[in-house]
């Protein structure tokens, strides 16, 4: 009878295809597990070979059809973190644009700083400001319209002032124009809440004129206000 007999060189092929299949096993990425965060419920962390590899919020799981037992190379993996880090980044910029309303320039000064202080994709800025735009998180003219209402409302601004600290802002001079012509604030008034907190700390006339014109109103419309009010005040 024939007796089979291994020799050193049956081993070391055996070995040869064990270490493979090892290999094979060690490279081999699987979504194991997907769970909903703890401090965010709206994000979802995925596990990739039983440990936490990123997560995602719950539309982008099904954007980028992620799911448990899904194989996946390690380009796709790093494609998802990517993901992750997108919109972790839009996330934290949404919250910040509902606070109050905001500039684009203003929005992107943001994300600049996020983007330098952890090093992410710089082309993150541009999509994340595309989609709050679209979705009207992000308007110049709601901006505007908001900054003219509430600046200085109780202790008077000029138009001028406004205009310039708009511009700064990255507003258009063509939407601040439409902002002041659609129902700005009224210079009068404005000079006349100035004039009620300012008026005792100048002992003449021409003293709270100079003033009152270096904060931008007109001169001749500050003397009309500025006499008009002295006269009131005599009487």
């Amino acid at each position: 009878m024939d007796i089979y007999k291994t020799t050193d060189e049956d081993f070391r092929e055996e070995e040869f295809f064990a270490d493979r299949e090892e290999i094979s096993d060690e490279f081999e990425l699987v979504i194991t597990d997907l769970r909903q965060g703890v401090k965010n419920p709206d994000r979802v962390n995925v596990f990739v070979n039983n440990q936490f590899s990123f997560s995602l919020d719950v539309s982008q799981v099904v954007d980028l059809g992620v799911k448990k037992g899904l194989t996946i190379s390690p380009e796709q993996l790093e494609e998802f973190k990517k993901a992750s880090e997108f919109g972790k980044l839009y996330q934290r910029t949404l919250e910040w644009v509902l606070t109050r309303p905001h500039s684009e320039r203003e929005t992107r000064d943001y994300l600049y700083k996020k983007i330098y202080d952890k090093k992410l994709d710089k082309s993150y800025i541009d999509r994340i400001i595309e989609k709050l735009e679209f979705k009207g998180y992000v308007d110049d003219r709601k901006f505007a319209e908001y900054y003219v209402e509430n600046r200085f409302v109780k202790k008077g601004v000029s138009r001028r002032r406004l205009e310039m600290e708009l511009m700064k802002k990255g507003v258009s001079s063509d939407i601040i124009s439409e902002v002041f012509d659609d129902g700005g604030r009224d210079e009068k008034e404005e000079i006349l809440k100035m004039i009620k907190r300012k008026r005792s700390k100048y002992d003449t006339d021409e003293k709270l004129i100079s003033y009152l014109v270096r904060q931008g109103f007109s001169y001749s419309l500050v003397r009309e206000v500025v006499e008009s009010s002295s006269i009131s005040a005599d009487e």
